[in-house]
């Protein structure tokens, strides 16, 4: 990019099946007062029209077997190929845009050459459950920040944050790092922030740029999520080690939880606590997965693929 030159975008969007809303998330990114130049769809055999409906508004589609799909690797592939690229938006099919400048408000970031990623508020759904609500508010505050490594010390594993469902990245910081990992259970994006902190770069969280984007899970869901935390911090034990502790079962995030619920709803406080249990159980179980079998591994996790590759790596290994 030369000097005084737009910095040219990308959108880079995985999908499998988007489903029945994807027209809406379509029309929020056609209302969006910033357009990026290349809108690439990267999908696994969809059966419900979602590349067609992608290919209409203007998307180049990439189709994949489902098999083939992974967090850190795919996404690492299409960087890899968006050369002419200067930053990479990634959203999520459903991560709903929810004004016309959140991507102009994620993308103004990048004018400061320190910033090597960036990413946007996430707001719960409109029918969150209270537990749901929390979570996302507690992880998306509605302040804005900025990142570097001299933070560490005051947000141990919030330092390097982000959330690869709506952010964008300067494609040079992320490629000088190694890019996305694809060697990881999960987390490749804050994997990744976490390389560009110790390089010297910055990553922002923008609170303007808002997205409607939350999930409720199951008891079991998340004890399996948490598993996956304690298997990711388990095989990259650096990450802990320099940044510390933090997450859904820290001190902070379960007094603030308690607190809220005594607030709004009493009732969801026994749910709460049993759910923070079975996260450290679960978180416990996956640290020491070392000890386990590949079939209970396999069971207790969400991601059954990256347990099929991790065989087929050891296999080839012997």
């Amino acid at each position: 990019m030369g000097v005084g030159e737009r910095p040219s975008t990308a959108l880079v969007l995985p999908t499998l099946n988007a489903g029945p809303d994807f027209i809406y998330w379509l029309a929020a990114l056609h209302e969006q007062t910033v357009r990026p130049d290349r809108l690439l769809l990267v999908d696994s055999s969809s059966t419900d029209g979602t590349p067609a409906m992608a290919r209409e508004f203007g998307f180049e589609v990439q189709s994949l077997k489902r098999e083939e799909f992974s967090n850190g690797g795919t996404r690492q592939r299409y960087v890899d190929q968006l050369e002419d690229s200067d930053l990479i938006i990634f959203l999520t099919p459903d991560a709903l845009l929810s004004t016309p400048e959140a991507l102009e408000c994620l993308l103004k970031w990048f004018d400061d050459s320190k910033i090597g990623a960036a990413y946007g508020r996430q707001l719960p759904r409109k029918v969150a459950g209270r537990i749901e609500t929390h979570a996302w508010l507690f992880n998306y505050p509605d302040k804005s920040r900025v990142k570097s490594v001299d933070d560490i010390p005051e947000l141990g594993l919030k330092t390097s944050f982000i959330s690869n469902s709506f952010a964008a990245y300067r494609r040079s910081a992320l490629q000088e790092v190694g890019g996305f990992p694809s060697h990881t259970i999960q987390n490749e994006d804050t994997y990744a922030a976490s390389q560009m902190i110790l390089k010297g770069w910055k990553v922002v969280y923008e609170a303007k740029a808002t997205v409607y984007h939350s999930h409720s899970f199951s008891w079991l869901q998340d004890f399996r999520r948490y598993f996956d935390v304690g298997v990711y911090h388990a095989r990259d034990p650096w990450i802990r080690e320099i940044f510390g502790q933090g997450g859904g079962t820290d001190d902070r995030f379960v007094r603030s939880e308690l607190e809220y619920l005594k607030k709004v709803r009493p009732l969801a406080i026994p749910s709460a606590i049993i759910r923070t249990a079975l996260k450290l159980f679960g978180y416990n179980l996956g640290n020491h997965n070392r000890f386990l079998p590949q079939g209970l591994k396999k069971l207790m996790s969400t991601n059954r693929a990256y347990w099929r590759q991790t065989r087929s790596n050891e296999e080839e290994k012997v």
